[in-house]
């Protein structure tokens, strides 16, 4: 997989790479980008034999996406597609990189290991892992047991993801101590855990409270709050988790067509000042992206494919960013002026948001200034 694929041309300062399930762990877990959920029950084995996957990295879900009584179907109907990935793979039909991530976003833990017990080392091959809901202290660690032993019996390694989304680290007077417990949980397994996923649809729904259309997540009190501290729990020095943000809710209706108008603004300033850049779903979606990245989350999780070209292109580094990196990624410590003149770079204060700039430069290309989002976007 490559990100912005729909852009061959882009003059990008810097390329993406190339990535599948096999690229190393430190560079893999920059490289979902916006990763598109998806029924269990639905049929894209075709798409992804056509090399035109809906995502380059999905989640086929066992749970809310789909009622009870259609999880045999479901079921059926993954493991049909991973036996199909294989057969074609084994053929030479699809290489490693044409095979998008994809995981399996279970019910439960008892659905998780019936439907583990299924699978054959040829289909788990195609798997890059597995998703964990409504994940808490309590549960977790029976997930990461029947991972490792699937992963064993298997002969494939598998990554998790779980989804941070309970009322025990939604209410402020369990959330510290379950975040606690949380972060040691998780310690046990880190090698396993590609991204921690925030459920802030549930959250929200805790609260009994929506964000519309015109604000952000970050705007719901009490959501910013769980969504800080677990960001202030799994992103410090140290800990260095990658965690994705939360799913926008609002379907897209752009008309590319009558968007060449947009191309010279600046994006960061109109959407901040709340200027009108194309309607307000996609203006929203922008805004809040760039409020995610500002808060240290990287990629989101999105429920409609047309969410995808927004979100990917705003992950990619600007030329100012890059360059900053690798000068204080050069120095062994104090301070210097910035390439551009128009900042300090301290060197060791710095060093870790360096790093993390440097691996999204690799996963989403770097690109000349923040005016190249919107080409990078807009075909």
């Amino acid at each position: 997989m490559k990100h912005h694929r729909h852009k061959p041309a882009f003059p990008f300062i810097k390329e993406p790479v190339e990535f599948s399930k096999n690229t190393e762990k430190n560079l893999l877990q920059y490289c979902l980008g916006g990763v598109l959920y998806l029924p269990a029950t639905k049929n894209i084995i075709q798409k992804i034999l056509d090399k035109k996957p809906p995502a380059p990295s999905m989640v086929m879900c066992f749970e809310d996406a789909i009622r009870e009584e259609d999880l045999p179907e479901a079921e059926n109907n993954v493991l049909s597609h991973l036996e199909r990935l294989f057969t074609a793979q084994k053929e030479g039909a699809l290489a490693d990189d044409d095979v998008p991530l994809i995981f399996l976003r279970v019910r439960s833990r008892e659905q998780f290991k019936q439907f583990t017990a299924r699978l054959t080392p040829e289909q788990g091959g195609m798997l890059t892992g597995f998703v964990f809901p409504k994940f808490d202290s309590k549960s977790g660690r029976d997930y990461f047991t029947c991972l490792e032993e699937t992963s064993r019996r298997l002969g494939v390694e598998f990554y998790a993801m779980p989804i941070l989304e309970g009322r025990t680290v939604a209410l402020k007077e369990s959330r510290l101590e379950e975040l606690a417990r949380l972060r040691n949980l998780l310690a046990q397994y880190r090698e396993m855990v590609l991204n921690i996923r925030v459920g802030a649809t549930d959250f929200s729904s805790i609260f009994s409270v929506r964000r519309g259309i015109n604000y952000s997540i970050y705007d719901i009190m009490t959501i910013r709050d769980c969504l800080s501290d677990i960001l202030n729990f799994f992103t410090r020095t140290g800990e260095d988790y990658v965690i994705s943000a939360p799913v926008w809710e609002y379907f897209l209706a752009d008309k590319e067509e009558s968007l060449e108008h947009l191309l010279e603004q600046d994006i960061h300033r109109s959407l901040l000042q709340r200027s009108s850049i194309v309607n307000e779903a996609i203006d929203g979606l922008l805004r809040e992206v760039i409020l995610d990245k500002a808060n240290g989350f990287v990629g989101k999780t999105i429920i409609h494919p047309s969410h995808l070209k927004y979100v990917n292109a705003m992950q990619a580094v600007t030329r100012e960013e890059y360059e900053d990196a690798v000068q204080v990624l050069g120095k062994t410590g104090g301070v210097i002026k910035s390439i551009n003149s128009n900042k300090m770079n301290e060197i060791n204060p710095h060093r870790n948001w360096a790093k993390k700039i440097k691996l999204r430069a690799s996963a989403y290309g770097v690109i000349e200034d923040e005016g190249s989002y919107l080409q990078l976007i807009f075909e």
